[in-house]
């Protein structure tokens, strides 16, 4: 009996290293495309457990024999939500908005397996940033890490160096909270 293939849903070389680092290599990527546009009113949790649930379903549609893994993360300081920046200008606001002060990274990942079966899991980490001087804000936008990273920073780069605290799932601040989607492919059925 052959095994159902794994489709990552998403275009992320992020998430496809952190799957190998728990001995997951997905047989396909398709990157689902989706409006990311948060509905009025929605919480930051609201928000990346539907766009994770809506591109697993969106590739799960063309391909109804697989085991679709879908991931979204954001980062939210109280409940302003704060995506990837759109420029530099968007970048260096989200930065001084965090300097000095905690804030929640929320990864939202879902999966839907050959007979349609859906399962979601949310990842919440708690991040402080030491107050950013003059000079560390304009290292982090020369460095050009705040492109396509929620919050204007990726944790494996130079804003490692700039974490006072972090509770909760260092890979999920990545892209991809390891336990909760271990738990999820196996839960599922999901068999490498």
């Amino acid at each position: 009996m052959s095994r159902a293939p794994l489709i990552l849903a998403s275009a992320s070389p992020r998430r496809l290293d952190l799957l190998a680092q728990i001995g997951v290599i997905p047989d396909a990527v398709m990157a689902a495309e989706v409006d990311e546009t948060p509905r009025r009113d929605e919480t930051p949790r609201r928000l990346v457990l539907r766009l994770a649930e809506l591109k697993a379903a969106t590739v799960a549609a063309l391909r109804p024999d697989a085991f679709v893994l879908g991931a979204d993360t954001i980062v939210a300081v109280g409940n302003r939500i704060l995506g990837k920046p759109a420029d530099e200008v968007e970048a260096e606001r989200m930065l001084r908005l965090m300097s000095g002060r905690a804030h929640r990274v929320l990864t939202g990942v879902a999966l839907v397996t050959p007979g349609g079966r859906t399962a979601t899991r949310l990842s919440e980490t708690r991040i402080k940033f030491r107050r950013l001087s003059e000079s560390d804000v304009v290292r982090h936008l020369a460095s050009g890490e705040w492109r396509d990273a929620a919050g204007a920073y990726k944790i494996q780069g130079q804003a490692g160096g700039d974490i006072a605290h972090l509770s909760g799932s260092h890979s999920s601040v990545v892209g991809l909270p390891l336990f909760e989607t271990r738990n999820l492919l196996d839960g599922l059925g999901w068999r490498p």
